[in-house]
């Protein structure tokens, strides 16, 4: 892939760890894209925030822990991980029940700074 320009991918990951395939779906689809040798972004806004939860327990509904994966997303060189302060705030979620450390927590108003910047954006 070199010679080849990188661009920036924003991944955009909405909804809740269970009850559909959509986090899970831009999870994997991230995982992939970075074996491109993109610039990779994930921002988890809106209910997508649960996501984030330290101690989940999935035994009553038979899936596994969503958030065991997401430690492993900076060996995938996946580092710039956002989140949308007011969805936290919104769901009463602290930054200390967060299952990852190195997060930065964005506003709306940097939110759509991070956007622009952005060559392709995928929402999931």
């Amino acid at each position: 892939m070199s010679g080849v320009p990188s661009k920036k991918l924003l991944f955009i990951s909405r909804h809740a760890p269970y009850g559909s395939s959509l986090a899970k779906d831009a999870l994997d689809a991230i995982l992939a894209a970075s074996a491109y040798e993109q610039q990779l972004g994930l921002l988890f806004m809106d209910d997508g925030v649960f996501q984030l939860l330290a101690n989940q327990n999935t035994e009553q509904i038979g899936q596994k822990n969503f958030s065991a994966i997401l430690p492993v997303l900076p060996l995938y060189e996946i580092n710039s991980i956002y989140v949308h302060y007011e969805s936290l705030i919104k769901r009463q979620i602290t930054i200390n029940e967060l299952v990852l450390d190195s997060v930065q927590i964005i506003d709306s108003k940097a939110v759509c700074s991070l956007l622009a910047q952005q060559d392709q954006l995928l929402s999931f």
